[in-house]
């Protein structure tokens, strides 16, 4: 025979009920939580280093520190495609709580290999078009974040082109098409701009040293840079064909600038990591990823390098000296 519960028994069951989720709530609280950063530059590089600490000091500004109540497994693909996939394999191996993917190889590594760990993106162009997210106001699905390109970006590099004496009438658009496959989207931008600058553009691709090393043949015209892992890994091979061309080049990282290129004018993506790493903090505290809105960059940095300028005999107009957020002399 069952024999009813007194009204002592029933407040201590009570109390058991209570008090046990409150304990699992504050043993989860207290977990140290993972996550997976899968980046294009190599670890030693110093754009890896440069982003990496701006990353920890974002995250630990939401509460969220390295070696305290968050793991972060750092994995770095130095430009090579075949070991970023590799890198990604071992992410996805380690069962993060989340996954952080700067640049487009990354994302489209790990989005290939799971749709149920969050991913937040950064450095990336035209994510809907690559078929990451649905739309940018609603991203569904597992991955949101931040793109590195605006619309008008690729129209800018042109007009920077035009502007400096003697005046450029010919530009060679470099990047590479096995990895940046955006491209087909800036090039339409560049020639459209092309037709009002009255400047004839020829696309000029790049997939090894030796295609870099041509390069230097192009004395005829300036050179625009694309964004691309590829380029980023090759710069130096890149600034030593422009030097020997001795011609004009806008890149689209302000580091080209800072060893030895002429001009660039970028998005800021030390903004898109420390506005990541929001991102991450809400996911981590239960936000889902398809919830976030993909936003577009907000911040912008021109570069001129006026040392570059008097070695190749141009000079660079003051109104857009006027602009720069940096000039080196």
């Amino acid at each position: 025979m069952v024999r009813p519960l007194n009204r002592r028994a029933c407040l201590a069951l009570l109390g058991t009920i209570v008090v046990l989720p409150a304990s699992a709530q504050a043993q989860q609280a207290n977990a140290t939580r993972r996550l997976g950063v899968l980046s294009v530059t190599a670890a030693d590089d110093a754009i890896g280093q440069t982003r990496s600490a701006i990353l920890v000091e974002a995250l630990a500004a939401h509460g969220w520190k390295e070696h305290g109540n968050l793991r972060i497994d750092w994995r770095s693909g130095a430009g090579d495609r075949a070991r970023i996939a590799g890198l990604a394999d071992e992410l996805i191996a380690l069962k993060p709580d989340i996954l952080l993917a700067v640049g487009t190889p990354s994302v489209e590594e790990l989005r290939r290999r799971t749709a149920m760990i969050p991913i937040v993106f950064a450095v990336v162009t035209d994510p809907v078009s690559q078929g990451f997210v649905q739309n940018l106001a609603h991203p569904g699905g597992n991955i949101t974040g931040f793109t590195d390109y605006d619309g008008p970006l690729a129209g800018k590099w042109l007009e920077m082109l035009t502007q400096v004496t003697p005046k450029v009438s010919r530009v060679f658009v470099v990047y590479n098409p096995a990895t940046a496959p955006f491209a087909a989207l800036m090039l339409r931008t560049i020639e459209d701009a092309a037709r009002t600058l009255h400047v004839t553009v020829e696309p000029a691709p790049v997939h090894d040293a030796a295609s870099i090393a041509a390069l230097a043949s192009r004395k005829d015209g300036g050179l625009l840079i694309l964004p691309d892992f590829f380029t980023m890994a090759n710069r130096a091979h890149l600034l030593a064909a422009v030097r020997e061309a001795r011609v004009p080049a806008v890149f689209w990282s302000r580091t080209f600038v800072d060893e030895g290129g002429l001009m660039s004018y970028s998005t800021d993506s030390a903004e898109q990591l420390r506005r990541a790493a929001g991102y991450i903090d809400r996911i981590l505290k239960g936000a889902q990823a398809a919830d976030l809105p993909v936003q577009n960059p907000t911040k912008f940095e021109l570069a001129v390098n006026l040392k570059a300028a008097k070695a190749l005999g141009v000079t660079i107009p003051p109104g857009l000296l006027a602009t720069a957020n940096d000039v080196i002399e």
